[in-house]
């Protein structure tokens, strides 16, 4: 039986990042893979990258993408208009001020591979088209989280875009309040579990 504290208390979002500010202090290999994730999930994110050092692969993810680079030292200046800040540097020091600046603005903060120090964690995620499934073990294990991933991408059907799609102009088509909607899609997709 789990304990009140192996509850994973997280509440899960999806975020239109397309439409935020993220904004990546460092240029390694925590950034590149951070990065890699980001775009790997939200291709038209809009992301600057600040670093006095940035690793090829890295650049090379920028320039696929429309991240913009900074090759500069972290100043609290660059975090002004942001909305999400993920603090990569190999300094802790660097690091903890991003964290605290990003507190003293009321920024979404996540410092790699310091959970106390993070308002969010970058889970797992599996997509298939508009189907899409974020894992999280609440910063415990990342390979858990990436076992997971790999486990939902194998089960899940190849044809899982369609069924959300027929199912969608299906929707559209009842004519009813939105609890007959409900109850109507509902009893409609129970056998899919079974």
């Amino acid at each position: 039986m789990l304990s009140h504290q192996d509850n994973n208390p997280l509440y899960p979002i999806f975020l239109k990042a397309h439409a935020l500010q993220v904004v990546v202090i460092g240029g390694g290999y925590v950034a590149e893979e951070k990065l890699h994730f980001l775009l790997k999930s939200s291709p038209e994110a809009n992301v600057t990258i600040v670093t006095p050092m940035i690793r090829p692969g890295t650049v090379a993810l920028a320039k696929k993408s429309s991240a913009t680079v900074i090759e500069d030292v972290y100043h609290e200046k660059y975090i002004e208009k942001a909305h999400i800040v993920i603090a990569t540097t190999d300094s802790p020091e660097v690091n903890k001020q991003v964290y605290k600046d990003c507190r003293d603005r009321n920024k979404l903060v996540n410092v790699a591979d310091v959970p106390e120090l993070c308002d969010f964690y970058m889970g797992g995620i599996v997509t298939k088209g508009n189907v899409k499934i974020a894992i999280s073990t609440n910063g415990q294990s990342p390979t858990m989280a990436k076992r997971l991933r790999q486990l939902f991408e194998e089960v899940l059907p190849e044809n899982i875009n369609d069924l959300v799609k027929n199912l969608n102009d299906y929707r559209k088509t009842l004519k009813d309040d939105f609890e007959y909607k409900v109850e109507h899609l509902n009893k409609l997709t129970e056998k899919f579990l079974h």
